[in-house]
C-alpha cells in the first residue's frame, strides 16, 4: 500500500500492514514528490574541502548500504553483490569479490570477520581477505547491516526477528522475537555493539539492549511515543542508528523524538519532539538531526536545549549527518555534501558525488569523510 501524500513527499518510504508487502515503492527514487526541494545557492565557502578518491561498488537498488571500517581500509558493497575492501586513505582497491546473489543490507564487520544480508533473508559471513566462511537463513528480508563483536554475529529481518550467531561457524546461539507494529516503514533502523552489548532500533519507535553472548535484555524504551486519531497518524518508526558517546546512547524517530538515554539503564536524560526518517550524529557538545522537512537541529548533548537550526535545505531529502572538527556535514538527494558550521549551523562549503541520493550513514576516517550514493559511488571527501 501507498502511504499518504504527507509521508511520500518527505521520504518515499513505502508503509506497509505487517511485514507481508514491502516492496510497493522505491524509497530510494532519484527525486522526491509532493513538497518541491529547495533549489541550492552559490557559496562563498569559508571552509576548503575537495575530493580526495573515488570507488565505485555497484547499485545499491531499493535497498541500502552504508560502508565500514577496519584496519585503516574501507568495505563497501553494492546491490547486484559486489564487495570491495579497499585503502582508506586513498582508495586503492585492496581486493573486490562477488557474494553469489544479490544483497539487500550491510557493512559490518569487526576487523576479522564482514557480515551482509544477502537475498531472501539470507546472511552472509566473510574473511577480510574476502573468502566466504558461512551463510545462514534467517526468516525474512533482511534490511537493517548485520553487526558483528565479542564474537557474535547479529542480524534481523524485517518480522522483527532478532538472531545471534557464533561469527566463526555460523551456528545459532540465540533468537529475540519482538512483535512488529500493524504499520511501519520500510527503513533500516540501525544496530550497534558496545562493549557486551548491543543496541537495537526497532520498528514502533523502539529502542533495545540486549547482551551479545545470550540475547538477555538489559532494557527497552519508547523513543517514539503513538500519537494521532488514526493508524497513519500513529506510525512511529526509528530513524537510522542510535549513537553511542561517552555514558550516553542518542537516537531518533518518525513522528516521535529525539533524546539521549542513559546507556546502562535506558533512563532519558532529555527528549525533544522531532520526526526523523535518518539516524543523528553527536559529539561531546552537540546531537545533529535532519528533520523530515529537511531543517537540520543542533541540541545541546547535556541538557537538550536547541543550539541552533538551519531550515535552508527543506525538502532535500538529507542524510543521517556526521560531526568532524568544525563542521557538521550532511547528504542529499542530488548527492550534495553539504557542511554547516557545527557552532551556528551557517554553511561553510558544498560538495558533489555523483548526483544521486545519499542514504547511507557517513564515515570518518582521519581528515576523509566518505559517503556511499545510491548510485553506488564510495567518495571520500577530504576536509582541509
Amino acid at each position: 500500500m501507498r502511504i499518504a501524500r504527507k509521508l511520500v513527499g518527505v521520504g518515499m518510504f513505502a508503509l506497509v500492514a505487517g511485514c507481508s508487502t514491502m516492496n510497493s515503492l522505491n524509497p530510494f527514487a532519484s527525486k522526491p514528490k509532493g513538497n518541491q526541494p529547495t533549489p541550492l545557492v552559490d557559496l562563498k565557502g569559508s571552509m576548503a574541502v575537495r575530493t580526495a578518491w573515488k570507488l565505485e561498488v555497484g547499485k545499491s537498488q531499493s535497498y541500502m548500504f552504508s560502508p565500514a571500517i577496519a584496519d585503516n581500509t574501507i568495505i563497501a558493497a553494492g546491490g547486484d553483490g559486489t564487495i570491495v575492501r579497499a585503502e582508506a586513505a586513498t582508495g586503492r582497491q585492496i581486493w573486490r569479490t562477488k557474494a553469489g546473489m544479490d544483497l539487500t543490507a550491510g557493512v559490518g564487520t569487526d576487523g576479522s570477520v564482514i557480515v551482509l544480508g544477502g537475498a531472501k533473508g539470507m546472511l552472509l559471513a566473510f574473511d577480510m581477505d574476502g573468502k566466504k566462511l558461512w551463510d545462514a537463513q534467517l526468516s525474512s528480508e533482511i534490511l537493517s547491516s548485520p553487526v558483528v563483536g565479542q564474537g557474535i554475529v547479529v542480524a534481523r529481518s524485517i518480522d522483527n526477528r532478532i538472531v545471534g550467531y557464533d561469527a566463526k561457524t555460523g551456528q545459532k546461539k540465540w533468537t529475540v522475537q519482538r512483535n512488529a507494529p500493524a504499520l511501519s516503514l520500510r527503513l533500516a533502523p540501525g544496530m550497534v555493539i558496545h562493549d557486551k552489548d548491543v543496541l537495537i532500533a526497532q520498528p514502533g519507535g523502539k529502542l533495545m539492549s540486549l547482551i551479545l553472548a545470550t540475547g538477555a535484555p538489559r532494557w527497552e524504551i519508547e523513543v517514539g511515543v503513538a500519537r494521532g486519531a488514526t493508524e497513519l497518524e500513529r506510525v512511529t518508526d526509528m530513524g537510522g542508528a542510535p549513537v553511542i558517546i561517552d555514558g550516553d546512547v542518542c537516537a531518533v524517530s518518525y513522528q516521535g523524538r529525539v533524546g539521549c538515554f542513559d546507556l546502562a539503564t535506558g533512563s532519558p536524560r532529555w527528549t525533544r519532539d522531532l520526526s526523523s526518517e535518518v539516524g543523528v550524529a553527536a559529539d561531546q557538545r552537540f546531537v545533529f538531526v535532519p528533520d523530515d522537512k529537511g531543517a537540520v537541529y543542533a541540541y545541546n548533548r547535556d541538557s537538550g536545549t536547541s543550539a541552533w537550526k538551519n531550515d535552508k535545505l527543506a525538502y532535500r531529502r538529507l542524510s543521517t549527518p556526521v560531526s568532524y572538527g568544525r563542521a557538521v556535514a550532511v547528504g542529499d538527494y542530488q548527492g550534495y555534501v553539504h557542511f554547516l558550521s557545527r557552532e551556528d549551523g551557517a554553511f561553510l562549503s558544498r560538495a558533489a558525488t555523483d548526483g544521486s541520493a545519499i542514504e547511507s550513514t557517513p564515515l570518518v576516517v582521519g581528515s576523509n569523510l566518505i559517503f556511499q550514493t545510491q548510485n553506488g559511488t564510495v567518495t571520500a571527501i577530504a576536509v582541509e
